[in-house]
């Protein structure tokens, strides 16, 4: 039977194709561009009848397609997130299931769960999403699931904590970048939490979900156990980069004041500066998630360390 992967040309959706094109699966790589392989379709999550014809005669679906907010734009799109994220996933969803679809597994992110703050959270953190792509992938998963229920389709959701690795364009890539640059200043440590996930480890997860029957109707964290802070982030880039060690730091109070002045600048100008109160919180601040229940229930585990991971996404930029 067919396996459908949505979003085959993101950058996890890459991985996952080629990783299932390696053991032979058939497949179908639903894109909005032209179709430029045999195995690819064009549709558009907007386009109900499209997705019709992307579902005829599919197993497996793993969804991986959606509106991400661009790390450069100040305003937030609020309406494209629903439309494309929520209102998109739900009538892939319906396609999926009146085509007799058997697993179904959606890619949400642990953006869908309330900011943990200081916390350490899993699955069943009872803060709720408070931005527009949280709130629409929190809204996905809902609808999702049920459509699973009343289609007797095997679904499971998945949310991956920061994803990294060679050909991403996420904020460790960013980063990355500006280190071997030798422009990314040293950050102090502060002891912060922050959980990421290797696309590698992400991909095996999706396809033991798709496989395992005790993951139907569950929602995973996908994230490696070991978090880290910022500075232990930025020393292991410098090291993978292949740039000596720095034994000192920029004090936190010079990052928040230039931060200020990104902020301001970004409002008075409307174009965001690299450095702001945002980049700030993502460096300093903490977002730590556990993947117990995703090891405990699946046994899955995350495989590939940091320096590894690193590594690999230094030599492949």
């Amino acid at each position: 039977m067919v396996t459908l992967v949505t979003g085959g040309r993101g950058f996890i959706g890459r991985r996952l194709v080629a990783s299932l094109r390696t053991d032979g699966v058939p497949l179908r790589v639903m894109t909005r561009g032209e179709a430029v392989a045999a195995d690819e379709l064009r549709a558009d999550l907007v386009d109900p009848a499209s997705l019709a014809a992307a579902c005829a005669g599919v197993d497996t679906v793993f969804h991986c397609a959606g509106h991400a907010h661009a790390f450069g734009a100040l305003g937030v799109d609020a309406a494209l997130h629903h439309r494309v994220n929520f209102e998109g996933t739900q009538a892939l969803a319906e396609a999926a299931g009146r085509a007799g679809v058997s697993r179904f597994v959606f890619l949400s992110s642990v953006k869908a769960m309330g900011d943990p703050g200081e916390a350490c959270v899993d699955e069943d953190w009872p803060q709720l999403p408070d931005s527009a792509y949280g709130q629409a992938k929190r809204a996905a998963e809902g609808a999702l699931l049920a459509a699973g229920a009343r289609y007797r389709m095997h679904v499971v959701v998945l949310r991956p904590a920061m994803v990294y690795g060679a050909g991403g364009r996420g904020n460790l890539e960013r980063m990355a970048a500006l280190v071997r640059r030798g422009l990314f200043p040293p950050l102090p440590e502060t002891g912060n939490r922050r959980s990421l996930v290797h696309v590698s480890d992400l991909v095996a997860a999706m396809r033991l979900a798709a496989t395992d029957a005790r993951a139907a109707g569950r929602r995973y964290i996908v994230a490696d156990p070991q978090c880290h802070s910022g500075r232990a982030l930025y020393d292991a880039l410098r090291s993978a980069c292949g740039r000596p060690t720095v034994r000192w730091s920029v004090p936190r109070g010079v990052l928040t004041a230039l931060a200020r002045v990104g902020d301001g600048v970004g409002a008075l100008t409307g174009r965001r500066l690299p450095f702001d109160g945002e980049v700030l919180a993502r460096l300093l601040g903490s977002a730590c998630y556990s993947p117990a229940r995703i090891e405990r229930e699946l046994g899955w585990r995350a495989q590939v360390g940091l320096a590894e991971g690193l590594r690999e996404m230094c030599d492949g930029a």
